[in-house]
């Protein structure tokens, strides 16, 4: 399976404190674990700022990273070895590990941080930190900064500033890299084949679970330990509610099936849609409606490369969105009009995509001074064009209620254009009425 190698995490780190100001110190904590309900944990999930500096997967850790620092710049705190709960709990790196598996210069018991952090703030100018984002950890580092206060009298230095650091991070984490494309192009591929399978598996009588089971399946069997996201399997009308979770309705002769899902490879996520009719065919009104997302969804591409900026792809959707619309005769007027007065807002009413990574809706500024951000080579985004009419909607005709469609794909901007890493999914409407037709071999 495709990972991020260690001299990767390395060179982040060493970019990141190459954009940090003498004399400074960046502090990352790990994601805590959440219960569930009592004594039950939900399945642990690192920080993606805390995996993307040093890919360490347990929790109870921090990262603190001192440019300079004679005794090495990258120290890890984390948990001790510990075998009666490591009989429990499973194995820890430990100190050792942290520094032979994970490239920490310097590795201290998490109990000792107390101790040994103040210690390091101490006498740096500037903190960077992401205040905010773990309010339990704000708390600690402002005592920690306070018991340095309080001993200002004695000579010690508190820091006089506080840094934005996921600021930073972030737009590090915008541009990915050779190895964080191929880990997302196979997070991509182990979908497109769960979407596969979950098109052969549909048939009237079964539950949206029951696809949802499929992809789960299909998912764990290529090596992802979860989905990115909770998966959307919506049919008939729910295919209309655009974040759509309970999946427990039945799959009925007629209707479409809207399955947005995504598995999660080393952190990184992939993001795919896809919509197929519950028995193979589509009706000439789901067809019509079908065809035109996609053309969107294929328009799009043409307009993400270096040197556009981010809003040209949804501005592409859009205009073909909007002009099939009027073709349809479901919009009335001129196109231009229509696209002034956001007409198209109660079919349309989402942008065509987001920022794609090591979150499902990625980091990474859109607009840059006021203006769209212009994409450049490494960045990575969802094309997720959509078409829902509501079962409520009395403007248009009775045929048309109740049908919801969404393609989307992965793709990462290329010198000379876009790579689209989510092709393992067929898409037309003859290619998916095929391969539904085609008898299939349970694995």
């Amino acid at each position: 399976m495709t990972s991020i190698p260690k001299s990767e995490y390395a060179r982040r780190r060493k970019a990141l404190m190459a954009q940090m100001e003498p004399n400074s110190i960046a502090i990352l904590p790990a994601a805590p674990v959440y219960i569930r309900n009592r004594d039950v944990e939900h399945v642990y999930r690192q920080d993606s700022d805390f995996q993307y500096l040093s890919g360490f997967p347990e929790p109870e850790a921090v990262i603190a990273l001192i440019p300079g620092r004679e005794h090495g710049e990258y120290v890890l705190f984390c948990r001790e070895r510990d075998p009666e709960r490591e009989l429990w709990d499973g194995l820890r790196a430990g100190q050792d590990g942290a520094i032979g598996h994970y490239g920490a210069d310097d590795a201290f018991p998490i109990s000792d941080i107390d101790d040994i952090l103040p210690g390091l703030i101490e006498g740096r100018e500037r903190v960077y930190y992401a205040m905010g984002t773990n309010q339990a950890f704000d708390r600690h580092l402002m005592d920690w900064i306070n018991v340095i206060r309080s001993k200002a009298r004695q000579g010690a230095q508190p820091p006089n500033e506080f840094v934005a650091l996921d600021h930073l991070l972030h737009d590090m984490r915008l541009y990915k890299s050779a190895n964080e494309v191929k880990v997302m192009k196979e997070a991509a591929q182990i979908s497109a084949r769960a979407h596969v399978r979950a098109m052969q598996a549909s048939r009237a009588g079964l539950h949206e679970f029951h696809l949802e089971a499929e992809l789960d399946y299909e998912f764990r069997k290529g090596g992802a330990k979860m989905p990115a996201y909770g998966s959307i399997v919506a049919a008939g009308k729910n295919a209309c509610i655009l974040h759509y979770h309970e999946n427990d309705a039945p799959l009925r002769d007629g209707d479409l099936v809207l399955i947005d899902a995504g598995c999660e490879i080393d952190c990184y996520a992939s993001d795919i849609t896809r919509c197929f009719p519950v028995s193979g065919r589509f009706s000439p009104e789901q067809k019509a409606i079908y065809e035109l997302v996609l053309a969107a969804n294929e328009e799009a591409f043409k307009h993400i490369a270096p040197g556009k900026h981010w809003n040209q792809a949804h501005e592409a959707t859009v205009r073909v969105i909007t002009a099939g619309l009027v073709e349809l005769g479901l919009l009335q007027g001129e196109v231009d009009e229509l696209i002034a007065a956001e007409a198209y807002k109660p079919f349309y009413m989402h942008r065509a995509g987001h920022w794609l990574g090591m979150d499902v809706h990625d980091v990474g500024d859109y607009k840059v001074g006021g203006e769209w951000r212009v994409l450049e080579v490494g960045m990575a985004m969802t094309v997720e064009p959509g078409i829902y009419i509501a079962v409520n909607n009395t403007a248009v005709a009775k045929k048309w209620r109740g049908i919801g469609v969404r393609i989307e794909d992965d793709v990462v901007v290329t010198k000379n254009g876009c790579e689209v890493l989510s092709l393992g999914v067929p898409k037309t409407v003859a290619e998916i009425e095929a391969l539904m037709a085609a008898p299939t071999v349970a694995a």
